[in-house]
């Protein structure tokens, strides 16, 4: 089974990954200093603050003292995080023993900011010149609807409706390790890295979306710093109050209309004015993920018989579920259906890499109320099943080969299965028929070695 590719982490690990010229540069905004320090774990806060007003260097020794022995690991992992993100830095005395201090730019920005405060990136606009705004439930509501668009373009283009109209930005982030496509007549697919994205909650998608859009920044003639920065801003606007778009710079523009594609912020247009409405999903991007992921309530029922009952009026829900069982039919808020083995394997076969371990986890993690609390929340007899199912799967591993025969004579064939057993390359040989099968690796080595014998 291939190894896990797709990585739940916040885009704190792309600010980290800067260069240390643009990352100075980003601590001249005392708002950013402050979104740092948001996305920090608990004892990393505790350390800034602490060593705020300290302008001396601090040995490693004495932080040490400053937590219980049992709590060394979280320690090592604030300071880790502290270094990573140049908010301290690391140096060495006389004596070889290491000192922290905190950024000088970071600690003067980030002072100012906690004493004096600071001007906000941008006012609300009044409520005399905007239309009518939609209350937090109907945003919310919006915001859902816009991701559960755009992940139904990953399984079903023509079931994502309005989204096939998405921006190039975003189609290039789907492109990229999510979907497939060998040619142009044939439609995309689902890779493996695809179908486990749809089976993360909804807080570790939106940030590996928004690191892959920071990573293809570059490739749009995007400065990744000033994007990073303007990703930061939005998290200390409002949530549901409405921004002028004219207070932003084209290179904004367009990042805001790529983040409506993703429910970030709602655009609306007045007769003249035009703004956007920032979601939870944008303000919340500057908060580390663990702070933000919560359960959401479970939908899913599967019984010892293997019928499955979701409780949902969602079709992204209905879509996934038709990755790994049969739906046999939909109600307005109900999805029954079952998994078999036949429905198991006439669905692999499209989807051939699928994890029973991930299809296992997804139907624990969104377990109905009624039976999440037991122990465990799906039967046994299916996790077992669907383990021995993906093993059955799992038996027989394609691999590129090709089948060389009609040899001139019995000593070139010879001569060959030597040559693929040196190369690694060999995998059958029938001696009567002089038939060979190699790997498709050493193709042209192959044809090489085959054209000197006939000479």
């Amino acid at each position: 089974m291939p190894q896990v590719k797709i990585v739940a982490r916040n885009f704190m690990d792309m600010v980290a990954s800067l260069p240390t010229m643009k990352l100075d540069m980003l601590y001249d905004n005392s708002f950013i200093c402050e979104a740092i320090l948001r996305s920090l774990p608990p004892l990393a806060k505790k350390y800034v603050l602490q060593l705020l007003y300290i302008d001396k260097p601090i040995s490693a020794k004495t932080m040490e003292e400053w937590v219980l022995p049992d709590g060394f690991s979280k320690h090592k992992v604030a300071i880790d995080r502290l270094i990573q993100l140049r908010v301290m830095t690391e140096t060495y005395d006389r004596k070889k023993e290491a000192t922290y201090q905190l950024n000088p730019k970071f600690q003067f920005n980030l002072q100012k900011h906690i004493v004096h405060g600071g001007v906000l990136p941008r006012e609300p606009m009044p409520s005399n010149i905007t239309v009518r705004l939609p209350s937090l439930e109907e945003l919310e509501a919006y915001a859902a609807e816009q991701w559960e668009c755009f992940l139904l373009h990953l399984i079903s283009s023509s079931e994502a409706g309005k989204t096939t109209n998405m921006s190039s930005s975003m189609m290039k982030i789907f492109q990229r390790g999510l979907l497939s496509q060998r040619d142009d007549r044939e439609p995309s697919r689902l890779t493996e890295s695809g179908f486990q994205f749809l089976l993360m909650d909804t807080n570790a998608q939106l940030w590996y979306i928004i690191r892959e859009y920071i990573t293809n920044a570059e490739e749009r003639g995007v400065d990744s710093a000033d994007l990073i920065a303007f990703l930061l801003e939005l998290s200390f606007h409002v949530t549901g109050k409405a921004y002028n778009i004219n207070t932003l710079t084209d290179l904004q523009r367009s990042i805001i209309r790529d983040l409506s594609d993703l429910g970030l912020v709602k655009l609306q247009q007045g007769r003249k004015e035009g703004w956007f409405i920032p979601t939870k999903l944008a303000t919340n991007l500057s908060i580390s993920l663990a702070d933000t992921t919560s359960r959401k309530q479970g939908f899913i029922v599967i019984e010892t018989n293997f019928r499955l009952y979701a409780y949902s009026t969602s079709k992204l829900h209905c879509e996934i579920l038709r990755l790994f069982a049969r739906v046999e039919y939909q109600l307005p808020n109900l999805i029954v259906g079952a998994i078999n083995k036949e429905s198991f394997h006439v669905l692999s076969a499209v989807v051939i890499w699928m994890c029973g371990l991930q299809i296992i986890s997804f139907l624990q993690q969104n377990a109905h109320p009624r039976v999440a609390e037991r122990i465990p929340s799906v039967p046994e007899n299916v996790t077992d099943q669907i383990r021995l199912w993906e093993s059955d799967l799992n038996r027989v591993e394609m691999m590129p080969a090709h089948l060389y025969d009609e040899f001139p004579s019995k000593d070139v064939f010879e001569a060959a299965c030597d040559f693929a057993r040196e190369y690694g390359a060999f995998l059958w040989e029938d001696s009567k028929r002089m038939r060979l099968i190699v790997k498709a690796d050493i193709l042209n080595e192959m044809k090489e070695f085959l054209r000197r014998q006939k000479q």
